[in-house]
C-alpha cells in the first residue's frame, strides 16, 4: 500500500503545527519578558525647588488675521543646556533628522542647529563626554545612515543607537515573525531599492528596513540632563524632538535643577548599555532639598506614567478639574472621573497632518466620540487648530480640592505608550493649586481653550465630528493588536 502522500501530509501538519506552537510562544515571551534596566522607573516624589522649575511651550497657531504665528521656547532652553555643560552631557530623542517627508511646514532646522551646537560644546571642552541616545528610526533601521549621527560620532560624542529588541512587543502577530526569520538577517544600504517612507526624492531603502518598521516600536524619550558651571545639575523633559519637519509643532516641556538628574542620567545610561555603549559614567550626588518652597516631582517612564496619572484622576471628584492636552489618545480611564461630576476637558490634535500626508483622524476622533457618547456630554472636546504641523502636546493635569497635578513630556495616552512598549519619559509634578506653576499651566490650557485674544487655537467638538462605526471598529482592532503606530 502507498502510505508516502499520507506521510507527506502528516510531516507537513507537524511542521507547521510546531511553527505555529513557536509563532505563539515567541508572541507571548516577547509581551510579558522582563523590562530592560533602566524601564519602568518611578523615582518617587523629590522635594525640587520651585524657583528651579519651568514650564516651557512651542505653539503654532494662526492668529486674527489669519497670520501663521510660531511661539518657540522649548529647544532654545535645550541649546542653553548643551551649551552650559562642564563635563557631562546625555541627550536622548527619538527623531534627529533633517528628513521632512512631504512637509514644506518647517520654521527651524532643529537637528542642525543641536548638532552644530553639540560639535562646538565638544570643541571648546574636549573632555565633556556627551552621550546621544537615539531611535533606529534615524538611520531608517540601518537601511540608510544617518550623516548627523556620522558627523556626531566622528568628532568624538558617543552616538547609541538603541536595542529595540530588549523591549517588549507591542505588535506580537507581525513581531514574532520577524524575531523567528528576519532579523537574523541584519542589514545594509547597499540592499536599498524600496521607497524611503520619510525622505522626498529619490532616497531609497532595503526590504530589512521596511520588515524592521513593521514592528511598530520606539525608544520615544525626549530628554536632556548635563552639568553646569555652578555645580548644578540641569534637566529638561520635553514632548519635542529635534526634527526639522517637526520644528512648527506645538509642545510642552519640564525644565528644573537638583535631584530629579539623577534618575534620568541613571535610566539613560543604562538604556545605552544595554544597547552596546561600553562608555563610564558616574552618577551625582544631591542633597536633598531642605529650605525654601519645595514642588514634589518625580520621573517616570512607561507604564508607570500610566499608573500615576490614573491615581491622579482617579482621585478626581465633583469641583475638580481634568484638563488634558494630548496628540494621540486612546486611553479612556476618564468615563468615571465625569461620573463622579469632575470637569473634564479634551485639546486633542485631530489626526488630519503627518507630514505632508493627509490622515483620516484615527485614534482621536473616534475616541472623542465614545467620551462624548458615554458621558452623555459631560466630557467636553475641542480639537487644535493645525495647519500642516501637529499639536504634538502630551499634557494631562488634575485640580483636585487645593492640590494640583501634572504629567508631560514622551507619553501619549495609548497602550502603547503606557503599557510598557515603547521607551517613554514623563515628569509629574504636585502642586499647590494656586502654585505658581499650577496657576502658569492653567493658564496655557485656558488660552488655548477659549481662543484668548481672538487667535486661532481650538475648534469645538462639531468641526472634526466623525460617527463611523467602521472607523470606530478599524481604531479598537489597531489598537488591540499593535497594529499601529499609536
Amino acid at each position: 500500500m502507498n502510505v508516502g502522500p499520507t506521510r507527506r501530509g502528516s510531516r507537513r501538519r507537524v511542521v507547521l503545527a510546531v511553527l505555529l506552537l513557536l509563532w505563539i510562544g515567541v508572541g507571548t515571551w516577547q509581551t510579558v519578558k522582563p523590562m530592560p534596566p533602566g524601564t519602568a522607573v518611578d523615582s518617587g516624589d523629590l522635594a525640587v525647588p520651585a524657583q528651579s522649575i519651568e514650564f516651557l511651550h512651542d505653539l503654532t497657531y494662526r492668529s486674527p488675521s489669519g497670520e501663521r504665528l510660531h511661539e518657540q521656547e522649548i529647544f532654545d532652553a535645550v541649546l542653553a543646556i548643551v551649551d552650559g555643560a562642564q563635563s557631562t552631557l546625555v541627550l536622548d530623542f527619538f527623531l534627529f533628522n533633517d528628513q521632512a517627508g512631504s512637509s514644506r511646514n518647517s520654521p527651524r532646522p532643529l537637528s542642525r542647529e543641536l548638532a552644530d551646537h553639540l560639535l562646538a560644546r565638544k570643541r571648546a571642552v574636549p573632555a565633556l563626554n556627551v552621550v546621544v541616545v537615539t531611535d533606529p528610526i534615524n538611520d531608517v533601521y540601518g537601511g540608510a545612515p544617518s550623516p548627523i549621527l556620522a558627523e556626531l560620532n566622528a568628532a568624538g560624542i558617543d552616538v547609541v543607537v538603541t536595542d529595540l529588541r530588549r523591549l517588549r512587543d507591542s505588535n506580537p502577530a507581525y513581531s514574532s515573525g520577524w524575531r523567528l526569520f528576519v532579523q537574523w538577517w541584519g542589514n545594509s544600504p547597499a540592499l536599498s531599492w524600496l521607497p524611503n517612507p520619510f525622505a522626498d526624492g529619490p532616497s531609497r531603502i532595503s526590504l530589512r528596513s521596511w520588515l524592521a518598521l513593521l514592528n511598530f516600536k520606539a525608544n520615544h524619550r525626549k530628554v536632556i540632563v548635563a552639568d553646569r558651571a555652578d555645580g548644578e545639575w540641569v534637566g529638561l523633559v520635553t514632548s519635542g524632538n529635534p526634527h526639522d519637519a517637526s520644528s512648527g509643532h506645538s509642545n510642552v516641556a519640564l525644565r528644573f535643577t537638583g535631584g530629579l538628574a539623577r534618575d534620568i542620567l541613571a535610566s539613560e545610561l543604562d538604556i545605552a548599555r544595554f544597547s552596546g555603549w561600553s562608555g563610564a559614567m558616574a552618577l551625582p550626588a544631591f542633597p536633598a532639598a531642605t529650605s525654601g518652597q519645595t514642588v514634589q516631582a518625580a520621573f517616570v517612564t512607561e507604564a508607570p506614567i500610566r499608573e500615576r496619572m490614573l491615581r491622579a484622576i482617579g482621585a478626581a471628584r465633583e469641583g475638580d478639574d481634568v484638563a488634558i492636552a494630548m496628540f494621540y489618545f486612546s486611553d479612556r480611564a476618564l468615563k468615571e472621573a465625569a461620573r463622579r461630576g469632575a470637569r473634564v476637558r479634551l485639546i486633542l490634535d485631530p489626526n488630519k497632518d503627518a507630514f505632508g500626508i493627509e490622515k483620516d483622524g484615527v485614534p482621536n476622533r473616534p475616541v472623542a466620540r465614545e467620551l462624548q457618547d458615554d458621558s452623555g456630554g459631560a466630557i467636553t472636546v475641542r480639537w487644535y487648530q493645525t495647519n500642516g504641523e501637529q499639536f504634538h502636546t502630551k499634557l494631562v493635569m488634575v485640580a483636585n480640592g487645593d492640590r494640583f497635578t501634572a504629567s508631560l513630556g514622551s507619553a501619549n495616552l495609548t497602550r502603547r505608550n503606557l503599557g510598557n512598549y515603547n521607551l517613554e519619559a514623563n515628569i509629574e509634578v504636585a502642586v499647590a493649586r494656586t502654585g505658581p506653576l499650577a496657576v502658569e499651566m492653567t493658564q496655557y490650557f485656558d488660552r488655548l481653550w477659549n481662543n484668548e485674544g481672538g487667535a486661532q487655537h481650538t475648534a469645538p467638538y462639531a468641526a472634526y465630528e466623525d460617527g463611523s462605526r467602521l472607523r470606530y471598529w478599524r481604531y479598537r482592532l489597531m489598537e488591540a493588536t499593535g497594529l499601529s503606530t499609536f
